[in-house]
């Protein structure tokens, strides 16, 4: 088991590749050719730069940190891909078109050590986290299968929702936004970036003052400690009245909005008396919840909901003047839900 990622090209900032001129000797307009080489997902021999300079990387660095080896295609224009990272782990993404632009959610992790007892991403724990690269290239490798360029983005929103968590990778996460978002490569908004996190309170706090400010979304999923807790392990460290403190706090540093993600389970957290409890437990916060109809995930047991019920939870929040939204289902029809092809692909003989 890798404790690092392998390294490629994406892992490295413009300023980081000064070392071809100041070490290496080349011409200074070297360092931008390799990176937006790079950015632009191309392999070495697609690479623009002389035959001496591409051997001296190779002897390194990868020049892509993720492949696409698998495309699955859903009714209503979802893809989710199986990417391959070069030391043979995989992890997965799920690209969503919509009428605003199109969303790729990607994963931080390879697995996840959260465990919570709805999602699939953990059912084989932490094996490694991602490099920033590595969660760059994600959105690198399906833009240019898109057709895209770094002026005309066909991925123009990221969510960091697929597996792991990613303020349990914090450093490298926070690398990956600033890449995401330099003015040479993807230039992309971090207004249009979404992290979401089960609620690692001390990261929060800390994200709160990197002046990034992107969509903070916390997987809430009940509205007591008890519930929570059973549901959601990570609960036992960082009860709710604690996660709400960093919310709150996160809000007043960047002025950005909290936006909960609320997963509606049968028998666990879907009654109108839950529903009353997460209003008290939100009132005060400039918040918006933005309820799931859970993914079935064979190996969880645990299903959603039905429409009448979602829609009695709705409705009772927005009369307790709670902000709320059914978030759309996208890619049901092809294992859309975080780790489902991931581990398909384990059960049916491939790496870990």
């Amino acid at each position: 088991m890798p404790l690092e990622a392998p390294v490629s090209l994406q892992d490295f900032s413009f300023e980081e590749l000064a070392f071809i001129s100041e070490n290496w000797g080349f011409p200074a307009f070297r360092r931008e050719q390799v990176f937006l080489a790079a950015q632009q997902n191309k392999e070495y021999d697609k690479m623009n730069v002389p035959k001496d300079l591409k051997d001296k990387l190779k002897e390194s660095y990868h020049a892509t940190a993720v492949k696409i080896a698998e495309t699955l295609s859903g009714k209503d224009g979802t893809e989710k891909y199986l990417f391959k990272l070069n030391d043979g782990n995989v992890i997965e993404g799920v690209f969503m078109p919509h009428n605003y632009g199109n969303t790729l959610c990607v994963s931080t992790q390879v697995g996840c050590r959260m465990n919570c007892s709805f999602c699939a991403s953990g059912l084989n724990g932490l094996v490694r986290n991602l490099s920033s690269g590595e969660i760059l290239g994600q959105a690198l490798a399906v833009n240019a299968l898109k057709g895209g360029t770094l002026t005309d983005r066909k991925v123009t929103n990221i969510v960091l929702m697929g597996s792991g968590e990613p303020l349990d990778n914090y450093d490298n996460v926070i690398k990956f936004l600033r890449l995401a978002s330099h003015p040479k490569g993807l230039n992309m908004s971090l207004r249009n970036i979404s992290l979401s996190t089960s609620g690692l309170v001390d990261k929060i706090k800390k994200l709160a003052l990197e002046d990034l400010p992107v969509t903070l979304t916390i997987s809430l999923h009940a509205p007591d400690d008890e519930t929570r807790s059973e549901i959601m392990p990570v609960n036992k460290k960082y009860n709710i009245a604690s996660l709400i403190d960093a919310a709150r706090y996160y809000f007043d540093k960047t002025g950005r909005r909290i936006i909960f993600e609320y997963s509606l389970i049968d028998g666990k957290n879907c009654d109108a008396q839950s529903a009353l409890k997460l209003a008290r437990v939100l009132k005060g916060l400039p918040c918006h919840v933005n309820l799931i109809n859970l993914n079935y995930v064979k190996e969880r047991g645990l299903r959603g909901v039905s429409k009448d019920t979602v829609k009695e939870f709705s409705d009772t929040l927005s009369k307790e003047n709670i902000s709320v939204t059914l978030r759309r289902s996208m890619g049901n029809d092809i294992e859309g839900a975080c780790g489902q092809l991931r581990n398909k692909y384990i059960r049916e003989g491939g790496n870990n």
